[in-house]
């Protein structure tokens, strides 16, 4: 479905001021918030409509290339990586920094301690780590080691905590349950409470004999080396979950890694969404009678013609030359500001020049 123009969703002119947006925009935000019985959809699109608008160089990229002049917007279509497939055969998911929304802290649960899993099973605890990639490398992706010092399985016992040859035997003390009862008197009579049993952790097995490798507890402290792809496109901020690639436990699956990326900044280019952005300068004499002038994209030169006439500030747009789209195909663009540069120190000769031509072409409205 093809997105609607942004004044259309705020209600307001082309033209509208600064002022004028936001009194639309608090209008429409409080009718359509779903905390009011308001529709979602509309919500994200009354918020992506206003962020743009709002920012005055986006919305005259806006003006000028419409919706492909300021990137695909987050906003609107919720999580970009939701759905995104694994590589190299790990499960990876990835999850925006959500900042003053205030759904950050949801993250936090993941860290730190052992975690249930979907079926309430125990699991290892979950890993942070970050990694740092170049502009390059988070625009057409790359492969990278990620060497970690974790909780592994032990290769003897195989997790089992049993010395090999021998077998897990019923608890003595449980009799199997992995419970106990003990026995409260109260003035309201005597009351049953059911505890974990403490010879076998719940499990109502222990082993006939430990691992002689780990001691009985399942798991030995290893460095490891994972591979991790990053997928072109992804975003500075943005989480790469690998399913059980956290630490082990033992008899129960591992925790998850959650690899936080980190996008250097570039020397030239920065980015918005799926468009990334640079400027080039030229002289005002290129500007006034027309000139071509190479760009140095995240492809490599490109030739870029600037018509004649052409006022500092201006903005082209190279297609195809942007970051891809994590979802779908395609690129976005790369937008070149052009700032004309006018000089400060003339020679007698180029005051002379240019008084000529002043008073010469006055008549035609040159400089009018």
């Amino acid at each position: 479905m093809a997105k609607r123009d942004y004044y259309e969703v705020l209600g307001v002119g082309r033209g509208a001021s600064a002022d004028e947006l936001k009194k639309a925009y608090r209008r429409l935000a409080v009718q359509h918030h779903p905390d009011r019985g308001g529709n979602e959809a509309q919500f994200k699109e009354v918020n992506e409509a206003y962020e743009v608008l709002k920012d005055s160089s986006k919305r005259q990229r806006y003006d000028q290339f419409g919706h492909a002049g300021v990137g695909s917007s987050a906003a609107s279509d919720g999580n970009p990586f939701a759905g995104f497939g694994g590589f190299g055969g790990q499960s990876q998911e990835f999850n925006f920094d959500f900042g003053d929304l205030g759904l950050g802290d949801i993250f936090g649960s993941f860290f730190g301690g052992q975690a249930a899993g979907r079926s309430g099973q125990k699991r290892g605890r979950d890993v942070e780590t970050s990694v740092e990639t170049s502009f390059e490398q988070a625009v057409f992706g790359t492969e990278v080691d990620l060497r970690l010092t974790l909780e592994d399985t032990c290769e003897h016992c195989k997790g089992t905590t049993v010395e090999p040859g021998h077998e897990l035997q019923t608890c003595d003390n449980c009799k199997g349950s992995g419970q106990i009862t003990n026995v409260m008197r109260t003035i309201f009579g005597n009351i049953q409470q059911a505890a974990l049993c403490p010879k076998c952790k719940g499990k109502g097995k222990i082993p006939e004999k430990l691992c002689t490798v780990c001691g009985g507890k399942g798991t030995q402290r290893k460095t490891q080396t994972i591979k991790l792809k990053i997928p072109a496109g992804i975003d500075d901020g943005a989480t790469i979950r690998l399913r059980e690639h956290g630490e082990a436990i033992a008899s129960g699956p591992k925790g998850d890694l959650y690899v936080l990326i980190r996008v250097k900044p570039h020397k030239k280019f920065t980015r918005e969404g799926d468009l990334i952005l640079s400027s080039e300068h030229i002289d005002m004499v290129d500007a006034a009678i027309g000139t071509q002038i190479n760009v140095e994209t995240v492809d490599g030169p490109v030739r870029m013609k600037v018509p004649a006439g052409t006022q500092s500030g201006s903005d082209f747009k190279l297609s195809g030359h942007g970051v891809p789209h994590i979802k779908g195909s395609g690129r976005g663009a790369h937008i070149v500001t052009v700032l004309v540069d006018t000089p400060t120190k003339l020679t007698p000769k180029q005051k002379q020049l240019l008084e000529q031509l002043k008073n010469t072409e006055r008549r035609r409205g040159l400089f009018s």
